[in-house]
């Protein structure tokens, strides 16, 4: 990983971690388990991409830092909500996440319901702080662009179509379109947020559009790839479901090396969108490389 991008990973990490742990004191009472639960799912775990891909993108137009770290908190617990849930026994049924027990083995599975169900609603109601934006309107699009990442039109509709998969053939087109919904709606909509704040007009916002859907099909080629080739010890949870679940994936539809390079070739295509911003452009650069070269 170039010095730059692990000096960037090893700053959002520590933000994204403050953040959380300043949204969610433990309460005294019944319900300090139900915070509790959501800190452990939230708080010192995962990459923090999309928080990245939020600040790196509102540091091209000079954003405040607290502010792109606050949305970039509100996608991480949208993206927190999701494995949760995602864990959980009704769907993947997984006893592993970043290491350690998942929410609802470390807990139970009603209190995992209860912090999914909250972290989904923080993100919302960070992204209405003045602290985020001082400006409604900003505030309006914020919410916006993520209510419909997160939905049925993105995030959870990828979610339904993936179920639906195990029982069903799907095509390499079909498993684009679930995947550029399940992974790369939330990707996405982490450069839009960068934007959003940077007060960049949609019609602006192209070549980072084009950016972030290259970097979310590619993050998920790599992410297949890993399914198959990856250590579970590093990635800190199970692997080779796909296979034992009967899903198309990118590698099962294109074999291994023609999925990897698709992903490179990708990588390459997302930088070249973004390499009109110049020198300050090289952490969205970078991060599109690492994407595909994650061992985890």
């Amino acid at each position: 990983m170039p010095p730059k991008l692990a000096e960037a990973f090893e700053r959002i990490q520590r933000e994204i971690d403050a953040a959380f742990d300043a949204f969610l004191p433990v309460p005294e009472g019944a319900r300090a388990r139900l915070v509790e639960a959501m800190r452990y799912a939230a708080i010192g775990g995962g990459k923090r991409v999309r928080p990245l891909l939020v600040c790196a993108t509102a540091g091209l137009f000079g954003v405040d830092r607290d502010a792109a770290v606050n949305a970039g908190c509100a996608v991480e617990a949208i993206h927190s909500y999701s494995l949760i849930h995602d864990d959980l026994p009704c769907m993947d049924n997984d006893d592993m996440r970043h290491g350690k027990p998942t929410v609802h083995r470390a807990f139970d599975e009603a209190t995992a319901v209860l912090a999914g169900d909250c972290l989904h609603a923080l993100a919302f109601d960070i992204l209405t702080m003045p602290g985020t934006s001082s400006d409604p309107f900003v505030r309006s699009e914020l919410v916006a662009t993520l209510a419909k990442a997160s939905g049925h039109e993105g995030m959870a509709g990828g979610q339904m179509m993936d179920i639906v998969s195990e029982t069903r053939e799907y095509d390499l087109r079909q498993v684009t379109r679930l995947q550029q919904l399940k992974t790369g709606a939330l990707l996405a909509a982490s450069v839009e947020l960068g934007a959003i704040l940077g007060k960049v007009p949609p019609g602006g916002r192209t070549p980072l559009r084009a950016y972030a859907r290259d970097v979310g099909l590619a993050f998920q080629i790599a992410d297949d790839l890993l399914d198959v080739e990856g250590d579970e010890e590093k990635a800190g949870k199970a692997l080779r479901k796909d296979e034992e679940q009967g899903k198309q994936t990118f590698v099962t539809l294109m074999g291994r090396e023609a999925a990897r390079q698709q992903a490179e070739a990708l990588v390459d295509q997302a930088s070249r969108h973004v390499a009109g911003y110049g020198k300050d452009a090289q952490v969205l650069i970078d991060l599109a490389h690492f994407v595909v070269k994650r061992d985890h």
